[in-house]
């Protein structure tokens, strides 16, 4: 769980990151009068997917948060400059069926103490019958606190935020599933009909222009969750894939998508596909508010130089764990990529099908993992080449980028192949339901 002050939202038209540092002050920002928080029965609603910024406190979190005792929780330094309005953009064509749209939004990097813009993407469910449910920032009583958004069956709380696209504050009007297939709303969603044919047009009333990017605080929003939006918290949920992760990497490595830079406007709003900032990209047509970033903001420093007390937040896990690791490093290879997970079982009502269903999966899940293996020793077979031949920068860089691409791709291969073989699983679909072409 990020923790953050802040102050600070899109039109139409999530993560982890590091400690927070910064304690400056924006004009016009958050003062400590007239606040709203959520309450701590609230807050537990996301608490599986957030994490706290810097040193860890073990229960104590838990104690002030209401967060159960098994939830990783770290208390940092607070922040008290918050995100600026969501900025102002068209959504690119959808690549294909099956990707669900996951709207952009400001995170955080104590690198160069500065928000930075992650473009909205489309990314392939993880699972048949999932649906994105946004990060968002909160108000935590004395700083902001950032919950990431999570994959699951209904779409659960994101703090009233109108990220456009479907996601007006309030659950998804974007699309539904219907008998493993996935039906795009053409009025909220940029898709091309002639290649994707189960659509339909619902129009959607969205009664809020707002661009506030934060719940709670001075000037935030004030929706609260509703007892469905709890109840959806508690069902089983899927963090971030890895496209996801690899989105966030590659906006933060991205200079023009800090908010000091860019002032809000960030040059790439949107992509169609995760990662790929030089295809179809979308610029933002304008800020969505003023935006005035403190001093000092955007300065890049080196994370293994602490100043002043912060040298305690070097006191970091020593177990090794991959949770610690420099965010540029995760899944820049195979063997980052977390353990695959195998289909549930068939459950056709037929057993003969469900036995025949069983193998395919198995023969699936058997060349899949062939396939990371493979690649997995490619990748380690380059990496000691390169340090062999004593490569520079230059080359070492060159060969990060591709083994993170191979690696993403083979991600996304491997969860097209999977939702693939769940939809061949499901009873037959009716005919899909068509729409006229808007004029």
């Amino acid at each position: 769980m990020l923790l953050l002050h802040s102050c600070g939202s899109l039109r139409r038209g999530s993560f982890r990151d590091t400690a927070a540092r910064s304690t400056h002050a924006n004009a016009g920002n958050h003062s400590r009068g007239s606040i709203a928080k959520l309450e701590p029965e609230e807050i537990r609603m996301n608490i599986h997917f957030t994490r706290l910024f810097t040193l860890v406190l073990g229960a104590i979190p838990c104690l002030i948060l209401g967060a159960p005792p098994n939830s990783r929780a770290q208390v940092g330094v607070m922040i008290t400059v918050g995100p600026p309005p969501l900025p102002i953009y068209e959504q690119p064509l959808c690549p294909g069926d099956g990707y669900i749209w996951t709207p952009g939004y400001w995170a955080y990097s104590d690198d160069f103490d500065d928000y930075y813009w992650v473009p909205g993407t489309w990314i392939l469910a993880p699972e048949v019958g999932f649906f994105w449910t946004p990060g968002f920032w909160s108000w935590g009583g004395d700083r902001f606190v950032f919950y990431d958004g999570y994959w699951g069956p209904q779409v659960g709380f994101y703090g009233g935020v109108n990220y456009g696209f479907g996601y007006f504050g309030n659950g998804y009007e974007g699309g539904r599933w219907d008998n493993g297939h996935f039906f795009y709303n053409r009025s909220v969603n940029n898709i091309n009909a002639n290649e994707i044919h189960n659509v339909y047009s619902a129009v959607v009333n969205n009664a809020t222009e707002s661009r506030v990017s934060f719940n709670g605080g001075n000037g935030g929003l004030t929706v609260r969750p509703t007892a469905q939006q709890q109840a959806a918290a508690r069902e089983r949920h899927v963090p971030p894939v890895a496209a996801q992760t690899q989105q966030m990497q590659a906006a933060r490595g991205d200079e023009q998508l800090r908010a000091s830079v860019n002032r809000g406007k960030p040059p790439i709003a949107a992509t169609a596909r995760a990662g790929d900032f030089k295809g179809s990209i979308v610029a933002a047509e304008e800020a969505g508010g003023a935006y005035i970033p403190p001093t000092n903001c955007g300065v890049s420093r080196d994370p293994k130089q602490p100043t002043g007390d912060e040298s305690h937040l070097d006191n970091r896990s020593q177990d090794g764990g991959r949770e610690n690791a420099s965010p540029t490093n995760s899944f820049g290879h195979v063997r980052d990529l977390p353990p695959a997970e195998k289909l549930p079982a068939p459950n056709t009502g037929n057993p003969g099908l469900d036995r025949k269903y069983k193998q395919e999966q198995e023969k699936q899940f058997a060349q899949q993992q062939q396939e990371r293996q493979s690649l997995a020793q490619q990748q380690a077979k380059e990496d000691a080449n390169v340090a062999n031949q004593k490569a520079n920068d230059t080359q070492k860089q060159q060969i990060e980028q591709r083994h993170q691409q191979q690696t993403q791709d083979l991600q996304e291969r491997h969860q097209q192949q999977q939702q693939e073989m769940q939809q061949r699983m499901q009873p037959p679909t009716r005919a899909p339901e068509r729409s006229t072409p808007p004029k």
